[in-house]
């Protein structure tokens, strides 16, 4: 714990969108959440002081735990939009790996997280931090709700969450680095699904965590049915003036503004250009939700396989482990679909969790976003919907 007031988020699971009656389609796994994908380890610290000097935090995300941090994983990238920031990109593309954390946080916080990514390597896996290291941090921009120049997380923030790192269900809503975000006008955040398919003989899981800050109200769609244009709730982020009073009068906030994150996890073997494939996917997941992927948001995905452990590893040559071959299994191309439908099934649901399971938060300066109304989510007749 911090002066600071962070708090390591508790195991939060109050409503989400499948309690609500939104009759989505797919089998989730138990969790419903991206740990259900076995090894992967979450973990999120929230900064929201009584003063509300803060309303911001940390989300971490392990892809093999703890104690597989340093050993690769296949992975693969996809940018829908390129305003906003997931750093190790470069080398994702080069090598079709990355071993490190994920860390998820505010958009003036990528050095600080990268810094407690390099620190927390550095303690808990120096022989992997003895060599080089280039960690994953995404970014979303809290600047409505939080002091984003404050400076508010540290290094010492993005350590304690990797600290808190756990399998099991994940808080969603205004927690970790999701706690000052918006999405389509309402409290967005962090969110999360699961799904379970089956490929011959064999079943795996893909999910998601999505760090939701997107959307114009306008464009909220659940199902089909046009909740954003119906909802009585408050929207003061698009439909208030207080962007012109902060920077002049001639500038206006354009409605969407904000950015969305897309992390996919998955137990099949896939090669990266399969996990290419899935990170894509993520765009038609976020659609379903209504969004039409705006200028100002920058909608950056992320896709990893936790497969063929002990594969894609680069080391040069004569060091220890050092081979001269490497192998992958890999799903057929053929019998990828599946894997795809999941995705986007995931990825939409973890956005609608993000919104209902959530609450209304006021931040600074007495800014406000208001969470979307159960009541009108239960108002609402989907008996239309694809898969009732």
């Amino acid at each position: 714990m911090h002066d600071d007031a962070s708090t390591a988020a508790p195991a939060r699971l109050a409503t989400r969108a499948r309690t609500l009656g939104i009759p989505l389609p797919g089998t989730t796994g138990p969790l419903n959440a991206i740990t259900d994908v076995a090894g992967v380890e979450v973990g999120l610290v929230t900064l929201r002081p009584e003063d509300r000097s803060a309303c911001t935090g940390v989300t971490a995300i392990l892809p093999r735990g703890k104690a597989g941090a340093g050993t690769p994983v296949a992975a693969a990238t996809f940018s829908l939009n390129g305003n906003g920031e997931l750093t190790g990109r470069t080398w994702i593309e080069e090598s079709g790996q990355f071993s490190t954390p994920i860390l998820l946080s505010n958009s003036h916080a990528v050095g600080a997280a990268h810094a407690g990514a390099d620190r927390w390597m550095h303690r808990t896996h120096p022989e992997a931090s003895a060599a080089w290291m280039l960690p994953v941090v995404g970014e979303t921009w809290d600047g409505y709700l939080n002091q984003i120049n404050a400076e508010r997380v540290t290094p010492e923030h993005a350590v304690e969450a990797l600290d808190a790192a756990t399998a099991g269900p994940v808080p969603e809503g205004s927690v970790g680095g999701g706690t000052g975000m918006n999405c389509y006008g309402f409290k967005g955040g962090t969110g999360t699904s699961s799904r379970r398919v089956g490929i011959g003989e064999a079943e795996y899981t893909v999910a998601a965590l999505v760090q939701a800050n997107f959307g114009d109200r306008e464009e909220l769609t659940v199902l089909g049915v046009p909740l954003g244009v119906r909802s009585q709730a408050p929207c003061p982020i698009q439909r208030t003036d207080w962007f012109a009073q902060e920077f002049g009068a001639a500038h206006r906030s354009a409605p969407g503004a904000g950015s969305v994150i897309v992390v996919l996890a998955t137990d099949a073997p896939l090669l990266p250009q399969q996990l290419a494939g899935l990170a894509r996917r993520a765009s038609l997941g976020l659609a379903r939700t209504g969004t039409a992927g705006g200028h100002f948001s920058g909608d950056i995905f992320l896709a990893f396989s936790t497969a063929n452990p002990g594969s894609l590893r680069s080391v040069m040559p004569g060091a220890p482990g050092a081979a001269t071959h490497d192998s992958l299994e890999f799903v057929a191309w053929g019998q990828v679909d599946p894997l795809y439908t999941a995705a986007v099934e995931a990825v939409e649901e973890a956005v609608l969790n993000a919104l209902v399971n959530n609450e209304d938060v006021e931040g600074r300066d007495g800014h406000r976003s208001y969470a979307l109304p159960h009541a009108e989510v239960l108002a609402t007749d989907f008996s239309h919907a694809r898969c009732a």
